[in-house]
């Protein structure tokens, strides 16, 4: 099985992308963040033709989450139930045995800003909830933009971003907190090219230069790594015509 996270940054805009990307990559569950959409302006015809069900939080402008699957969904879960909260953030769901959650953590736009303070409780609270998903699901996969490049090697110049957002020690606490819960980084899992990223700021050519962060992860449980056998990240995406500023990353599970 082959699982994906990938912040398609407008899903309107980037369907297009996500659709010649899954015809030349027909993976079995893809989670993605930011499609920017209400639940009524989804294309679920598009992607169903695409061979693939579809389950979708949404709203307006902002945020806003999918998971897209070959296989059945059940138990689908809107949002984390600890914490009440207006924006479409998580989507959780239970496929082939294994608990999906699909996640999009807040941004944080500055250490010195409200937002950080609601992306550091939302994150607590995200921990605490997982705690009670693995319990239920030892099988857990928690895929997302996490908004945060938990070491300096996920940063392309680790003392120009010392201290800001994404890489703050509170952000990096909160995100090793997930870890402490039994959980792994799947991409750590495997020896990986240095300067490995997953996200590039539009501005200043920062994709054709590889300055950016790894801050779009997937997270597993004991025994999916104890199945999983590779970790991918595909940059081919970010070359294309107006893309994401994010790319997708690939788990791959042996069979249970």
């Amino acid at each position: 099985m082959k699982l994906v996270t990938w912040n398609v940054n407008s899903l309107n805009v980037r369907l297009p992308h996500l659709l010649r990307w899954l015809e030349e990559n027909p993976v079995d569950v893809v989670c993605i963040q930011e499609t920017k959409l209400t639940d009524d302006k989804f294309p679920v015809a598009a992607i169903e033709a695409a061979g693939y069900q579809v389950a979708f939080s949404g709203q307006k402008t902002y945020n806003g989450v999918a998971i897209l699957s070959r296989l059945p969904m059940t138990d689908v879960v809107r949002n984390n139930p600890l914490y009440p909260d207006a924006q479409q953030r998580i989507l959780a769901a239970t496929i082939d045995g294994i608990r999906v959650v699909c996640a999009y953590v807040p941004n944080g736009q500055a250490v010195d800003s409200d937002k950080y303070v609601y992306k550091l409780g939302w994150m607590a609270s995200l921990r605490e909830w997982l705690a009670g998903e693995l319990a239920a699901h030892p099988q857990l996969a928690v895929l997302g933009d996490y908004n945060v490049a938990p070491e300096d090697r996920d940063v392309h110049d680790p003392a120009a971003w010392e201290g800001e957002v994404h890489v703050s020690p509170p952000e990096r606490a909160a995100f090793q907190a997930l870890l402490d819960l039994g959980l792994a980084d799947a991409y750590r899992l495997f020896e990986q090219p240095e300067k490995s990223y997953s996200w590039w700021d539009y501005r200043m050519l920062r994709f054709q230069k590889n300055q950016g962060l790894r801050i779009d992860h997937i997270l597993l449980s004991p025994p999916l790594v104890a199945r999983c056998t590779a970790c991918t990240i595909d940059r081919a995406p970010r070359k294309w015509q107006q893309p994401s500023d994010h790319t997708p990353v690939i788990a791959t599970l042996a069979a249970a």
